[in-house]
C-alpha cells in the first residue's frame, strides 16, 4: 500500500484522537511513534493491521471507521480544493468521480486508488461502483460524499449497498443540490493574512 494512504490514516487519528492514541495503534502494529512515510510502500498487511488496532482502539466497527476516515480526507485543505475543482455543483461533482483514479495517478503514478463508475439512475439516484485494491474504499468513499456534500450545500442521503457482486456499491440519492449554504470556495487559493 502507498505510504500516503497509510499517512492519511495515523493523520486522521492523531488530529481527532491525539498523539497518545495514535502511539498506542503504532506500538500495536509495530512501528515507531514517528509512523509512516508518505512517499515508501508499505505490506498490504500492515495496513489492515493498522486498520484493525484503529477499529479496538476507538471501538468502531470497520465500516464506521472507514467512513470517518473518508470525511477527515474532506477536512485536509488540498485534497477539498482538488475535489471541488471538479465541478461547480454536487452534480458535476459526482459526475467526475470516475476522472478521480486518473487524476490521482497523473500526481502519483504508483497510488492505488480504486477505480470508480458511476451509474445515474432516475431522479437524482446514482450507484457509485468502488473496486479497489483492498476492500473498504466503498465506505471511505460514502463519508468523503457525504462531507462533500455538506461543503457543496446538497442535500443527499448516502449508503452502502451490500452484496452486489464484486466491488463495493455506494448508494447516493441527491434530494435538492442547493439545499443550504456551502462552504466557501474560490478558484484562486485563499491569501494568509499576516
Amino acid at each position: 500500500m502507498h505510504g500516503l494512504i497509510n499517512k492519511s490514516v495515523q493523520a486522521f487519528l492523531r488530529d481527532n484522537y491525539g498523539q497518545a492514541l495514535w502511539a498506542r495503534v503504532a506500538q500495536e502494529i509495530g512501528i515507531g511513534p514517528e509512523g509512516f512515510e508518505a512517499m515508501l510502500h508499505y505490506d498490504d498487511a500492515l495496513t489492515a493491521d493498522l486498520i484493525r488496532a484503529a477499529m479496538v482502539a476507538l471501538d468502531k466497527p470497520r465500516g464506521v471507521l472507514l467512513d470517518d476516515i473518508g470525511a477527515y480526507l474532506t477536512t485536509v485543505e488540498p485534497l477539498r480544493r482538488l475535489l471541488r475543482f471538479s465541478g461547480t455543483d454536487y452534480w458535476e461533482f459526482l459526475f467526475s468521480l470516475e476522472e478521480l483514479q486518473g487524476r490521482g495517478l497523473m500526481a502519483l503514478p504508483d497510488l492505488e486508488l480504486p477505480e470508480l463508475g458511476l451509474n445515474a439512475e432516475s431522479r437524482g439516484r446514482f450507484t457509485l461502483d468502488v473496486r479497489g485494491p483492498m476492500p473498504g474504499w466503498g465506505a471511505v468513499l460514502a463519508g468523503l460524499l457525504r462531507a462533500m456534500a455538506d461543503d457543496y450545500g446538497a442535500l443527499v442521503l448516502i449508503e452502502m449497498i451490500e452484496g452486489q457482486g464484486p466491488g463495493e456499491r455506494v448508494q447516493v440519492l441527491l434530494l435538492e443540490a442547493a439545499y443550504a449554504e456551502g462552504r466557501r470556495f474560490e478558484l484562486a487559493r485563499p491569501r494568509e493574512v499576516l
